[in-house]
């Protein structure tokens, strides 16, 4: 049975504190190593690189205010967060491409912690499949709508290359599951009711080379400064 994750929207959250709840959960589990018992909205605000007044109005969609003079407890708002963020629950996941990136993740030990299980790891290179991986042997693609309804998967991680990526897809959301992690390089088109998160680690470096030009150059970049042939 495929398990549906949560949606905080639904209650009335929007996504853009959805987005940053899991900010304010790392800053906190950090603080709770530390052994800190209360923290301040600017504390945790200054931890999670966010202001104050967005903090506070983040949280008190999730019912939780703070004491006056004494702040928020620490544990009891990481069980606020990761109650909203389904995370108090395990997530069995799958992932589908096991080449250097998703070896990576199906090696990745901080995913048990923060309640999801990898449950299956699936590929179409019959060299890959059989290996043994964090545990788990590499099963055939041929398998992904098996392996999704007997492992009860709620979360896909395509790890695919761009050419397979709009396949794999299809193929999950027809076996039920609604919640996708998309590290192909290319944009997924699923119908509504269907969440895509995209990661594309190139962008965000083209992004960072752009910031670094601008510094280098002392400020923006003016339109007369793009090289011939650039179009805006």
């Amino acid at each position: 049975m495929i398990r549906r994750i949560p949606q905080a929207r639904d209650r009335g959250i929007p996504d853009a504190t959805v987005a940053r709840l899991p900010l304010y959960l790392r800053a906190l589990n950090g603080m709770a190593e530390r052994g800190t018992a209360t923290v301040s909205s600017e504390d945790l605000a200054l931890a999670a690189g966010v202001n104050s007044a967005k903090l506070r109005k983040d949280l008190s969609h999730l019912g939780s205010y703070g004491t006056r003079g004494v702040g928020y407890d620490v544990q009891y708002l990481i069980y606020q967060i990761s109650r909203e963020l389904g995370l108090t629950q395990d997530w069995a996941v799958a992932i589908v491409g096991v080449g250097n990136l998703g070896r990576a993740l199906a090696n990745y030990g901080g995913f048990a912690s923060r309640g999801f299980r990898i449950a299956g790891l699936l590929d179409a290179d019959p060299h890959v499949v059989g290996d043994r991986i964090a545990g788990l042997v590499v099963e055939h693609a041929d398998e992904l709508e098996s392996v999704i309804s007997k492992r009860g998967v709620s979360i896909v991680v395509i790890a695919t290359p761009a050419t397979a990526a709009q396949r794999v897809c299809d193929r999950v959301i027809a076996a039920g599951v609604t919640s996708i992690l998309n590290f192909a390089p290319v944009v997924l088109a699923v119908p509504d009711g269907v969440d895509v998160r995209k990661v594309d680690l190139s962008i965000e470096l083209q992004i960072l080379a752009f910031h670094e030009q601008r510094k280098a150059n002392g400020g923006p970049i003016m339109a007369e400064e793009w090289p011939d042939g650039v179009v805006m």
